[in-house]
């Protein structure tokens, strides 16, 4: 009912504003009506008076004279009320009622006296700068007859006889109703104003606060609501804004909850993800997808997909699903040995049709099957030698052999030698599986570099010896201690010293060297053996990878990939150069201990222990 009552109350303030609008239109016209027609009859009155004066036959025998015309005019003035002068044809004043002939100027250019001077009436309303007033200004043509007498229907015309009636007069009574009519009117509307003014700042306060809290809501401050609420239609508005903000902001937060788990996945997935509208242009693209196709997010937003993805084959598959209109695939080999599977998937429909685009990074997933085929192929190749090589003896024992003490010993040594063969591959290729599986744990101490590196060189100066090889250690005893277990790292030194010896001609060097660059000691075992061709350079560290040169000398081939996944469990890299025919320098690197860990190192050189799983290096 409030509600109800306040619609009535500003509809009657409204039709009453309108009534009181047409009521005083209506008096400002209708008074205006009556001052012009009062007017009217002025005009008309004074139209008879000026006819009867100009057609009086005491003119025409004073117009030569101008002391009787101006006493003449003086005395008709005061009868009519109004200002009288006599005109010569050319509009040369010739007498005046009110101000002397000579201080007039001419007045032919006026248009009553021309229509007067041309035989008419005339009439024409202005100023008067004598009288200081509006006038209305009628003028009569003067004639003279033949008999001497003045008539109005003929004769000569002698002059122009015009007067000047004040009309100010005439609207004053009119004009002081207009104006009380128009300060009633003015008041009335002031009180309906500042009355339909108050309330309608109450309702634009309330306006004005839902466009506020609107603004707010819109630029992200969901939990801004109106506060006062006003009574009436504008205060159910305020309430209903509210419930509306209330459930836009509940839509939203889930709509954002939604949004954000959406980008979580979509930023973690380590498949490539693109979205692209019918046109081609690319709308969101994942980091993972910006990742394989070594651009940024930024930049391909304003690119098309083809600029983006910058390989026909990609592009292709991606025209194939526009026209075919359903998903489509393909296996695609990119430059730099990355394997990618393009999967593109139309989504939605009409208008807002696009393509969802996945680019799987299989390059990893077709690397270990690589290697596990050459790893199936390699143990195939490298069981393949002894074991043939322990048929064969056995054969020949099974032949006659045996009745041969000498030559059964013979062949019984050398099936010991291939047993050991088998034996070690065995060995090691526990130990490499072991480590690259993390079941090899490390026993990281903050240990001397001279202790770690030393004993795992000397252990082979006897075989070197043998060789005819010289081998020279040198660590200067100033390098800080390494992060490291030692048993590992001597593995490696041995390891690498073997090699070197095994491939170093009589008379060779092998030097074994360690240098402090940085926060890493960097070890070196070089020597001057036979070098490895370049091609084996990039496998070198390969499982059951052998140079040429190595196959003749026997091993496994399983020995610096042991290596390899050592130095790396250690944080630390390991590398090879070499030229053939000028030998080989072989390095890898250790971290430094740091201050806190090396000053508590015991007086055997050692700290603390610390078990780390070795972790295989991924490449």
């Amino acid at each position: 009912m409030l509600h109800s009552r306040t619609v009535r109350w500003r509809t009657a303030f409204s039709y009453a504003l309108i009534v009181l609008l047409i009521m005083a239109a209506l008096a400002f016209f209708g008074l205006r009506l009556l001052a012009a027609s009062a007017l009217d009859a002025r005009v008309a009155d004074a139209t008879q008076q000026s006819a009867a004066t100009a057609q009086s036959p005491i003119l025409p025998s004073i117009w030569a004279n101008p002391e009787a015309l101006t006493a003449q005019l003086f005395e008709w003035s005061t009868i009519l009320n109004a200002r009288g002068t006599a005109f010569a044809l050319d509009g040369r004043p010739l007498a005046d009622s009110a101000v002397p002939p000579h201080q007039m100027s001419t007045a032919i250019s006026r248009p009553e006296v021309r229509a007067a001077a041309a035989g008419g009436i005339g009439h024409s309303r202005r100023s008067d700068d004598v009288l200081a007033a509006e006038v209305m200004y009628i003028a009569y043509p003067v004639r003279r007859s033949a008999a001497g007498s003045s008539e109005a229907d003929g004769g000569e015309i002698i002059g122009v006889l015009r007067w000047a009636f004040p009309i100010a007069g005439l609207t004053a009574p009119f004009d002081a109703v207009r104006s009380q009519l128009l300060w009633l009117f003015g008041l009335t509307t002031l009180a309906l104003a500042l009355l339909m003014g108050f309330q309608a700042e109450r309702a634009a306060a309330t306006v004005r606060q839902l466009t506020g809290v609107a603004e707010r809501i819109t630029a992200g401050e969901l939990d801004a609501r109106i506060i006062a609420l006003s009574s009436g239609e504008i205060g159910q508005l305020a309430r209903a804004f509210n419930r509306m903000a209330d459930n836009l902001e509940d839509q939203i937060r889930k709509s954002a909850q939604e949004t954000d788990r959406l980008n979580t996945v979509m930023y973690v997935m380590t498949d490539g993800m693109i979205m692209v509208n019918k046109k081609g242009q690319v709308q969101l693209i994942n980091p993972a997808a910006a990742r394989l196709l070594n651009t940024t997010e930024n930049d391909a937003f304003s690119r098309t997909f083809v600029q983006v993805v910058r390989d026909h084959r990609i592009a292709e598959v991606w025209q194939r699903c526009m026209n075919s209109g359903r998903q489509e695939m393909d296996a695609i080999d990119l430059h730099g040995g990355r394997f990618l599977q393009v999967v593109v998937t139309p989504f939605l429909q009409g208008v807002d049709r696009g393509y969802l685009i996945m680019l799987q990074d299989l390059t990893r997933l077709r690397r270990l099957q690589t290697v596990r085929q050459d790893f199936v192929s390699n143990v195939s190749h490298e069981l393949r030698t002894p074991l043939a090589a322990l048929r064969a003896l056995v054969d020949t024992l099974r032949d006659g052999a045996l009745d041969d003490p000498p030559a059964a010993q013979r062949f019984l040594d050398r099936m010991e030698i291939e047993v050991d063969s088998l034996t070690q591959m065995v060995q090691e290729l526990l130990e490499l599986s072991r480590i690259e599986s993390g079941g090899a744990p490390l026993e990281i101490v903050s240990t001397s570099t001279d202790r770690t590196i030393r004993p795992g060189a000397e252990r082979l100066r006897p075989q070197a010896e043998r060789a005819e090889l010289t081998l020279a250690i040198d660590i200067p005893p100033n390098l800080p201690n390494v992060q490291a277990d030692a048993m590992r790292i001597q593995q490696v030194v041995t390891n690498l010293v073997h090699n070197a010896i095994k491939f170093t001609p009589q008379g060779g060097f092998i030097t074994v060297t360690a240098r402090h660059t940085g926060p890493l000691v960097t070890v070196e075992i070089k020597d001057t053996g036979v070098g490895i061709p370049a091609e084996d350079l990039p496998r070198i560290f390969e499982r059951f990878y052998k140079a040429d040169r190595a196959r003749a000398g026997g091993g496994t081939g399983l020995g610096l990939a042991i290596a390899k996944h050592i130095v790396h469990a250690h944080q630390g890299d390991i590398w090879v150069e070499s030229r053939q025919g000028k030998g080989s320098s072989f390095f890898f690197t250790l971290p430094v201990a740091d201050s806190s860990t090396a000053s508590s190192t015991t007086s055997s050189g050692k700290s603390p222990t610390t078990t780390h799983p070795i972790i295989p290096h991924r490449p």
